[in-house]
């Protein structure tokens, strides 16, 4: 995780990473981490995967407040 993001519960840090790795396969950028690494994506291959991985956090959050 970059420098500035903290997680607030340590225990929710691995299912952060799983669901980031999730999203990029979504993406279809595994392939090229897993041969690449993450420290040679472009700005806009991770901007993407972090955008997704809000985009679907809030929609999580919205359809559980609606439940209410």
């Amino acid at each position: 995780m970059a420098r500035g993001n903290r997680v607030l519960l340590p225990e929710a840090k691995n299912a952060l990473n799983s669901f980031k790795y999730e999203v990029a396969g979504e993406l279809g950028l595994s392939e090229k981490i897993n041969s690449q690494g993450w420290s040679n994506m472009t700005s806009k291959e991770c901007g993407s995967v972090g955008g997704e991985m809000v985009k679907k956090m809030i929609s999580q959050a919205e359809s559980m407040l609606s439940k209410k």
